[in-house]
């Protein structure tokens, strides 16, 4: 038995921020509501023992309560993570703006700003790099196994792996001559899509269909047979995944999340615009999006060479002018300036540095010849 977790708590406000806490808990999941009712007992300990003599939602100030518990939560040793220190400002947060709500206190819900909680720190694995991406698929393929044919399907559909242990067996779907998707179950986001895939990616859901076909237990309807429960499936899957990327030589620890984001980065080196992409990863927000691509140096530097030659601000390829119709020493004139110009232009558009410089050479001799002609004009 833990007292301290099951001795009775008291406070003026304790009813009043449990009543929130309860309302807000009937479109959330029991632990959301557990960590609601935490983060409330937490600041209600703490303000009764800095502020004693608050008893009253009235009584509540910006500063020095929230602003003071603020610099607690901060001042913590040893020091909360920032997903915690962030997670509590948010259910606090919550509790308020429902307070403002019940109570009829609009001032409430400007006690904690929205300014105040800082940003997660984005900790999503990265994408696999090129060579260990290609180590891994050669070493999958070489196995074709059920686990390997498993991660073959992620790598090439980009789908999370509490999704792809959902997959009903008959998630594969005709959509057009030489053309076929597979039906994503309700996910994270409690959505569900269809992907595109190729023929390399259909072949891989027949041989998941054969090794479930060869596994004893009685069919359930999902592509992949459970030995026990879920999370002991995603937990051998991801042994496995670890298995194989010490086999095939890669010194980093691989993830099943990161054929996601390799997934992602590829498609978008290939010209999937953005709209699109958020559709087969199954993203409610463009923001979500961006932090899966992995933008390597070599692909801005290959964006930047074709914006560039796009680019209305590059001298375009030089044309001659049409020939000077003037007659005598000022068609002659208008000739050379014809001449340098076009020799300028071309110095402009070559990338060779010898060829430059013998072009800028060039444009120096005609500059000279151009002021010879026009002495003997003046002459």
């Amino acid at each position: 038995m833990t007292p301290s977790r099951l001795a009775p708590f008291t406070h003026p406000l304790a009813s009043i921020f449990f009543a929130a806490v309860d309302s807000l808990g009937a479109a959330l999941a029991p632990e959301s509501t557990r960590l609601y009712r935490g983060t409330a007992r937490a600041f209600l300990t703490w303000l009764g023992t800095h502020h004693p003599n608050v008893a009253s939602l009235h009584q509540l100030r910006r500063d020095p309560h929230i602003l003071g518990w603020m610099a607690a939560l901060r001042s913590r040793v040893p020091p909360l993570a920032p997903v915690t220190y962030i997670t509590r400002l948010i259910t606090l947060r919550g509790i308020l703006s429902e307070l403002a709500y019940t109570a009829q206190l609009a001032e409430l819900g400007q006690l904690l700003r929205r300014q105040d909680i800082p940003r997660r720190p984005h900790s999503l694995p990265r994408a696999l790099p090129a060579e260990h991406d290609q180590l891994l698929q050669q070493e999958l393929l070489r196995r074709n196994d059920l686990g390997s044919n498993f991660f073959l399907l992620l790598r090439h559909t980009g789908m999370r792996i509490g999704e792809a242990v959902d997959l009903a067996f008959d998630c594969l779907y005709t959509s057009g001559p030489d053309q076929w998707t597979i039906h994503v179950p309700l996910g994270k986001l409690k959505t569900e899509r269809m992907v595109p895939i190729d023929s390399f990616t259909r072949d891989l859901v027949h041989r998941l269909r054969f090794f479930r076909g060869l596994d004893p237990s009685a069919p359930d309807g999902r592509l992949l047979a459970r030995p026990g429960s879920r999370h002991a499936l995603i937990r051998q899957l991801r042994s496995y995944l670890h298995e194989v990327s010490a086999s095939a030589g890669i010194p980093a620890r691989v993830v099943p999340h990161q054929l996601r984001h390799t997934y992602a980065s590829e498609l978008l080196r290939c010209g999937m615009d953005l709209p699109a992409l958020m559709k087969v990863l199954g993203h409610a927000s463009p923001e979500m999006t961006m932090v899966y691509l992995d933008i390597a140096l070599t692909d801005l530097q290959r964006e930047f060479e074709l914006a560039r030659s796009h680019s209305l601000h590059v001298t375009p390829p030089p044309r001659t002018p049409p020939s000077s119709t003037r007659q005598g020493f000022g068609g002659l004139v208008e000739s050379l300036l014809t001449a340098q110009h076009v020799v300028e232009m071309y110095r402009r558009a070559v990338s060779d540095p010898t060829a430059r410089r013998s072009l800028e050479r060039l444009v120096n001799r005609l500059t000279k010849i151009l002021a010879e002609v026009k002495k003997l004009e003046t002459t």
